[in-house]
């Protein structure tokens, strides 16, 4: 435990137990309350009319046919919103490139003004009376383009003479960013005894939640007030985005309320203008304004994630010891810069590359490319995933290179366990970790010793198996404030609760977290009923509400236990010494005299005792009372700014096998180890895994967002789009070592994210392991079964006997 826990935590109440999720009940029962579930009294409906073009000159537009059309309440074109002095989308997160010089931000308007540039930027909005209405409508706008070329590929786009999105970024670069010493790998580079190389792209992705966006919009004609109901997982940060830069209104004059929320991954962290439109148009038209999204607008309006393309090369002695590590990198942003898009291929990213190891010498380049494609931000794990991909894909290369055994190498290279805390090139510095033990907990579970004979009898069916090996870790819980600014956040990245006990001893707690899937009313609830001692069905969670909770930065990069978590333990830890200063009073103790464990102040070394809700009654009846000393009430608020990101570890282990004849791949076992510090749900923690690992899996096999030359995407729907069912799926091995993170309060470091990090690299290296009779052969995700049919059938080892491939 660590040094400055809580004493509530001696209490073993909710912390550790699998208790089942409180807020199921209502979902599985058609009982939640999403965005679209809501409807307000006089509401009118909005329709986005989208580019269908990826780049062209907006000449002109003709709303006249669509004003006549029936039911039409009102359209407003990008002029309206420019004349009206709405402003563009902000960008969050300010990266200062490797001259010194700030990256390009060019405007981000809200709705298109004077070129459109990607396929789906919205062009105009019509308000009518219902949804179908709006969009007949939409169909009767004319709109003149003047269609220019498109620059697709990030690659391709920095290449002279191709299409330019922006005057102001020459070669369609936002930035160039570096982090690392340049000389000392150059240094490393020149005497080492062995080099790996490994170029690759990390795919594109679509998030794809259940729920898909929608936004309300309202105006109080009375009071000046907006409302805006919105499918977000950080809803102060939308207030502050939109109030601020966008509608440029008062924070206090503007609400906004995220309810349940159906799965976000990422895509719900950012401010979109769409939320913007049915907020301004609400007071325009001075009645409420609904949007929802369908399924195909999601795919060219949501923000996309992943998409490099790099270039690695690893350093070694002679023994396969990690001397120097160098990337480049092209990141994709996409049209314009979405809310946190620039830190992730540097903060979130490159600060990684340093994994589990102890290479001394480390440099990364990162170029930041605009092109004609839906924008690019955090999907889930952001950043890390691609770190993770990267260097694990080039470590099981740098094996065959120095010809040993993938898990021999990675044990040569750990950091060791005495080590900590432990100073990374690359600006990080690691807390608490055991690589050593989480590695072998996985080889184990996964009979590795055992894998050798199951290839071979692989082989007399005519299957191609392969084993896959991937550690990884995580930064998550982005902070403190001080350094993220310092970095080029545009927001502090604190967390904030409210613990709120009631005169009979049930209490509410305000997070300024946000749930979109997580189980967050439950494990919030946990740390209140271990803290306080009472029982979980006494404890409500309130989120989402920003007329609520005092503030809030939301649900993002696993940090909703280690900083709202911690949050909440510091204002339980106020609750508690106040509530000792009650009893004290009441017992005729001094103070320093009064425990509290298990609910129950008690006098030490005696049986004289008060319980938590004889105490919290005497603060709202207080006829006895420290009334000079001590307020009435019991409602303690705190705030938590971390000391350092938590940084959650693991390895996966990944077993498959591939069909010659047909180049599909089955995934025969897949274990996963991970340390994520103290565990305060085990049951939510494995549904977590379970879930990031089904999306790192979706990436590794199926999923990937294809555009043509031109900007269109081709893998536009779920017909195109493949992501993973659940007869794709293995039962997943799961275990969990636990090491605690040092600096907050509850040991805890996060999650939600580390499925979807270790899972591609780990069936990658199984993918290239199974084709290894074959060659050294170089497969990209995803390993499609007919990528994979091509490379086998026209690969002359094909033709050798089955049960000699080996």
């Amino acid at each position: 435990m660590p040094d400055d826990a809580p004493a509530a935590l001696s209490n073993g109440g909710g912390i550790g137990a699998s208790v089942r999720r409180k807020e199921d009940f209502r979902f599985l029962t058609g009982q939640g309350h999403f965005t679209d579930d809501l409807n307000r009294p006089g509401q009118t409906h909005a329709y986005l009319l989208r580019s269908p073009h990826a780049h062209a000159r907006l000449d002109a537009i003709d709303t006249t046919r669509a004003l006549a059309a029936p039911g039409v309440v009102a359209i407003f074109t990008g002029a309206d919103l420019a004349a009206a002095g709405v402003g563009g989308l902000p960008c969050g997160w300010l990266i200062t490139d490797k001259h010194g010089k700030p990256m390009v931000e060019p405007p981000h308007p809200v709705l298109a003004q004077g070129k459109v540039r990607h396929v789906g930027d919205p062009v105009a909005v019509v308000i009518a009376e219902s949804r179908d209405e709006a969009q007949d409508a939409a169909e009767l706008i004319d709109v003149s383009y003047g269609v220019l070329p498109a620059a697709v590929e990030a690659t391709d786009a920095i290449k002279p003479g191709a299409a330019q999105l922006f005057d102001e970024a020459p070669a369609n670069t936002c930035y160039e960013w570096e982090i690392g010493d340049k000389s000392a790998v150059d240094a490393a580079f020149a005497k080492a005894k062995l080099v790996a190389k490994l170029d690759l792209i990390n795919n594109r992705l679509v998030a794809n939640p259940m729920e898909p966006r929608a936004a309300i919009g309202e105006y109080d004609t009375g009071s000046g007030d907006y409302t805006l109901y919105t499918t977000s997982q950080n809803p102060h940060v939308i207030r502050l985005l939109m109030g601020a830069f966008v509608l440029h209104l008062p924070e206090h004059k503007l609400r906004v309320v995220a309810p349940d929320v159906g799965g976000g991954f990422g895509s719900k962290i950012y401010h979109y203008a769409e939320e913007a439109i049915v907020t301004w148009a609400s007071a325009k038209v001075k009645r409420p304004v609904k949007w929802t999204s369908d399924r195909s607008e999601a795919f060219i309006s949501d923000a996309q994630g992943r998409d490099h393309a790099s270039h690695a090369e690893l350093a070694m002695d002679e023994n396969g010891k990690f001397l120097a590590l160098r990337v480049d990198t092209v990141a994709n942003m996409g049209a314009y810069l979405s809310t946190f898009a620039p830190a992730i291929p540097t903060i979130l990213y490159a600060t990684l590359l340093a994994g589990t190891y102890t290479t001394p010498a480390i440099h990364v380049a990162v170029r930041a490319v605009f092109t004609n494609t839906v924008p690019v931000d955090a999907y889930r794990g952001a950043g890390r995933p691609e770190a993770t991909y990267l260097l694990e894909r080039l470590v099981d290369v740098a094996a065959r290179v120095a010809k040993l055994d993938p898990a021999e190498i990675r044990r040569r290279n750990f950091i060791p366990t005495d080590a900590y805390p432990y100073q990374t090139p690359v600006a990080l510095q690691y807390d608490s970790g055991d690589y050593f033990k989480t590695l072998e907990m996985a080889l184990k579970t996964a009979d590795r010793d055992g894998f050798e004979a199951r290839r071979a009898d692989a082989a007399t069916r005519g299957k191609l198996r392969g084993m896959g090996i991937a550690t990884y870790i995580e930064a998550c819980g982005i902070a403190p404030s001080a350094v993220a600014g310092a970095l080029g956040a545009r927001a502090g990245l604190y967390e904030t609760a409210e613990v709120r006990v009631h005169p009979t001893g049930s209490v509410t707690l305000f997070t300024g977290t946000h749930s979109h899937g997580q189980g967050h009313e439950t494990t919030m609830a946990q740390l209140v009923a271990s803290g306080l001692g009472v029982s979980v069905d006494q404890v409500e969670v309130v989120h989402g509400d920003t007329s609520k909770i005092p503030f809030g930065m939301g649900t993002y990069g696993s940090r909703s236990l280690a900083v709202g978590g911690s949050a909440v333990m510091k204002a339980i830890d106020k609750v508690v010494a106040k509530g000792r200063k009650i009893a004290a009073h009441l017992l005729e103790a001094a103070e320093a005299d009064v425990e509290f464990s298990d609910g129950t102040f008690r006098v030490s070394g005696t049986d004289r005792s008060k319980s938590f809700a004889e105490i919290a009654f005497t603060a709202y009846v207080p006829h006895n009372y420290p009334i000079d000393t001590v307020e009435p009430g019991l409602d303690e608020t705190a705030f938590y700014d971390p000391k350092n990101f938590t940084y959650p570890s693991g390895a996966h282990v990944a077993e498959i096998e591939i069909d010659r004849e047909t180049g599909v791949v089955e995934i025969v076992k897949f274990t996963a180890a991970d340390d994520f510090g103290r565990i305060i749900n085990p049951m939510i923690v494995e549904g977590q895994v379970h879930g990031g690992l089904a999306q790192g899996i979706g990436q590794a096999l199926y999923e990937s967002a294809i555009y043509d030359k031109d900007g269109q995407l081709l893998t536009g729907s779920f017909m195109d789009y493949c992501m993973p069912r659940a007869a794709n799926l293995p039962m997943f091995d799961v275990a969990t070592n636990v090491t605690l993170c040092t600096h907050n309060p509850l040991g805890v470091k996060g999650c939600g994210e580390a499925g979807a990090i270790g899972a591609p690299a780990a069936i990658m290296n199984a993918v290239a392991d199974a084709l290894s009779p074959l060659g050294d052969i170089r497969v990209d995700m995803p390993a499609t079964a007919a990528k994979l049919w091509h490379i086998i059938q026209s690969h002359p080892a094909t033709h050798i006997p089955a049960q000699a491939a080996e």
